[in-house]
């Protein structure tokens, strides 16, 4: 038999390797803690470098100690339990919390096992292995802790959450249920991409194929078979095999009917639902073209009722809204599916036939229509008769253009009004009295501007949460020599259409400023005033120098100016907008947008240009807070310039319901005739004196 190797250089050149050095050369090379205790009495007999070092002993040291010595009289009471479990063939395996001699707290997984000699009954001792498992077990409990934080958000939250790996859906939230109809039974081990509409699950295939972590939009289905708009994020998370997703699912159906209903009121009156003038002018160029290539006849049919001031100055305008719902439905009712009835505003209307066949099938239907409108009509319990003036212009007789149709209607319009109203007529070249009107019209505007025949009104803006005066709007009146004071709705589109703008904006700037200052001398307040700027005038004119002017002339200072410019200005981005309005912005001018909301808001200039305020058009207020739709798009809004740190401003308000709901929603400012109606200056400062003497009531 061969000897065995020889191991004496491993022990030294004098020491024989025997069986005890063995021994402690293996103890003390594992990584774990081992030691040996005695039965009866809990004495070490053996423990290796590593356990004595942990409890703060040598090897040497610790031999003979007790056990409760060496654990220590707080956590031996919760360790004795533990030993005395031990038994014969029944290991005993626990985890508990230990601290080293330098304080340190460390987790440590201890295990037992009795020492029974061959042919005994009773145990001699007990071994003990003890690893440091702090590690794994903080790693273990992070995990933990974010799992249950995890779990805990997805059931606190109104998103819907679902997780998977690439075996299907592990677990889901109630938002999740209640988003798709569904039981979670159904859904636990099934595809993910199952839960979208048909035509998103290719694109979301690929988003998790390559592990995207993007947000996008897509639709997920509905047990009852519709489909749900949804903003959808997904996220990678590791865990120990491999990874797994979490997806949340936003519900945007909300956002999709505001975003379909904003679409639709760009191109639609809010009042009657029908086209407005430049969804008409979209429609009439394609029909013409139709017509134009099939070389048929096209009729326009221009309609005005005739005495519709009175309704609305007698009964007041919500009747006049009623009776202009009504003769919309009966304009609608009465001709074709393929003919179109559109509302340029106020109390006209344009109808097209697109397949006139004669001149006398035309008139027919304008005789129809004429004796639809006259029928009476009951509105809050008044029975009323209107009758409609209607001009025509026919293609390709009296024009080619879509405009010239509907200027020539308009025209022959006029002919019918001034020929009795109620009656009907065909526009013919002769018809010039709508030209002579617009020359006068023009040499007196002119005459007014020479003779700064204008005069501001102030309508005050207060700060919705406390009431308190921040400033007025100046509005600008004209002094007619014969109807008095006229509102700017009926001169200011003239202006700018005769190139007589430039004047008048000039003259508002420059009085709105120095009556403010002047307000300011007599103690008034740090008033502001916003003062409104045309698209024309931004164009035309270096705005930024004569802001400047007119503020050194005047002495007020920049931070109490503001410009309000409708959204047409900055639908066209230009490097000289931006720089207009960046040199506004440098002299201390703050810079808001009129009338947000009608026309086509778009998030790329708000984050372009440097401005500071929304104003909430009053279309948008009116039929608050009853209507639901109107209440989605004030605070979708409102949320919009918290967003981007952008006050926002409520016009039209007009009511205490009105006030409440935008002082809840967070509104910033509000101004309408709820609060006051735009007022003379020395008006305004009574007005001024009194709302402040309410304040101090209150």
């Amino acid at each position: 038999m061969p000897k065995p190797p020889n191991l004496q250089p491993l022990c030294g050149p004098q020491t024989k390797f025997d069986d005890v050095s063995m021994l402690r050369l293996i103890a003390d090379s594992v990584p774990a803690l081992i030691a040996y205790f005695e039965a009866e009495s809990f004495r070490c007999r053996f423990a290796n470098a590593r356990y004595a070092a942990y409890n703060g002993y040598t090897t040497e040291s610790i031999l003979g100690q007790i056990a409760q010595d060496i654990i220590g009289p707080v956590m031996w009471p919760k360790v004795l339990p533990q030993v005395q479990r031990v038994a014969p063939g029944k290991p005993v395996q626990y985890v508990r919390e230990h601290t080293l001699p330098n304080g340190e707290h460390r987790v440590i997984e201890v295990n037992l096992l009795a020492h029974l000699e061959e042919g005994e009954t009773s145990q001699r001792g007990f071994f003990v292995l003890i690893n440091d498992i702090t590690t794994r077990w903080q790693a273990e409990h992070a995990v933990r802790q974010s799992e249950e934080r995890m779990r805990k958000f997805a059931q606190a939250t109104d998103e819907a959450i679902l997780f998977h790996d690439a075996s299907g859906i592990l677990d889901c939230n109630d938002a999740l249920l209640r988003l798709i109809g569904q039981e979670r039974a159904q859904l636990l081990g099934s595809n993910p991409i199952e839960l979208l509409g048909e035509r998103y699950r290719a694109m979301a295939t690929d988003y998790i194929h390559k592990g995207n972590e993007h947000l996008y939009e897509a639709t997920v289905l509905h047990r009852h078979g519709h489909e749900v708009p949804v903003e959808i994020i997904g996220k990678n998370m590791p865990d120990a095999q491999g990874h797994y997703r979490v997806v949340v699912l936003h519900d945007i159906t909300g956002r999709k009917q505001a975003q379909k209903r904003e679409a639709f009121l760009a191109l639609h009156d809010r009042l009657t639902q029908l086209p407005n003038r430049r969804h008409l002018m979209e429609l009439l160029e394609k029909a013409l073209a139709q017509a134009k290539r099939s070389g048929t006849m096209l009729a326009v049919l221009f309609l005005d009722l005739d005495h519709f001031k009175t309704i609305n100055d007698s009964l007041g305008h919500q009747a006049g809204d009623q009776l202009l719902c009504a003769m919309a439905e009966r304009l609608r009712s009465t001709l074709h599916t393929d003919d179109l009835v559109a509302r340029l505003g106020g109390d006209e209307f344009v109808v097209v036939l697109p397949k006139a066949s004669s001149r006398d099938v035309v008139s027919a239907v304008a005789d129809t229509l004429l004796h639809a409108v006259c029928d009476v009509i009951t509105i809050d319990g008044v029975q009323l008769s209107v009758s409609p003036s209607i001009g025509i212009s026919i293609f390709p007789d009296d024009g080619e253009q879509a405009a010239d149709l509907l200027r020539h209607a308009d025209a022959a319009m006029h002919h019918a009004k001034e020929n009795g109203r109620a009656n009907i007529q065909f526009h013919t070249h002769g018809m010039a009295a709508g030209a002579m009107e617009v020359l006068l019209h023009e040499h007196l505007l002119r005459g007014a501007i020479a003779s700064q025949s204008f005069v501001l009104h102030y309508q005050p803006q207060v700060r919705l949460y406390d009431s308190a005066l921040v400033g007025f709007e100046a509005l600008v009146r004209w002094q007619h020599p014969e109807r008095g004071l006229v509102g700017p709705d009926e001169f200011i589109a003239f202006a700018e259409l005769r190139g007589l703008i430039t004047p008048i904006g000039r003259w508002v700037m420059r009085e709105a400023c120095r009556q403010t200052k002047a307000w300011q001398d007599e103690g008034l307040g740090p008033l502001r005033v916003a003062v409104n700027l045309s698209a024309l005038e931004f164009r035309q004119r270096d705005m930024a120098a004569e802001i400047a002017h007119v503020l050194q002339s005047t002495g007020l200072e920049p931070r109490f100016l503001e410009i309000e410019l409708t959204e047409s200005v900055l639908m066209h981005p230009t490097a000289h907008r931006l720089d207009t309005l960046s040199a506004i912005k440098a002299l201390g001018v703050s810079i808001s947008i009129d009338d947000f909301g009608t026309g086509y808001s778009s998030l790329a200039y708000l984050k372009r240009y440097p401005i500071d305020k929304l104003k909430i058009d009053r279309s948008f207020v009116t039929e608050t807070p009853d209507n639901a739709e109107d209440v989605a798009i004030i605070t979708t809004v409102i949320q919009l310039g918290r967003s981007l740190q952008l006050q926002t401003v409520a016009e039209g308000v007009e009511t205490p319901g009105q006030m409440a709901l935008l002082r809840s929603l967070g509104c910033d400012l509000g101004q309408g005739y709820g609060i006051s109606p735009p007022l003379s200056a020395e008006r305004a400062v009574d007005w001024m004196h009194e709302w402040r003497h309410k304040g101090m009531k209150k």
